[in-house]
């Protein structure tokens, strides 16, 4: 079997088991998640408009 295949799996069965367990834990860190990573995708996008707009 892949490595990567076997990696994707345990990831899988890690967060099923994690969603069966603990569900509101899951949802709270997935939230979290989330918001960082919408927050990191805003400050990358701000920084290219301003790295553009400093080009002029």
């Amino acid at each position: 079997m892949d490595t990567k295949k076997l990696v994707a799996l345990v990831v899988v069965v890690f967060l099923g088991f994690w969603m069966f367990t603990d569900p509101s834990g899951l949802a709270d860190t997935s939230k979290a998640a989330a918001s960082s990573g919408w927050d990191l995708t805003t400050k990358a996008f701000n920084g290219v408009i301003d790295f553009v707009g400093a080009m002029d």
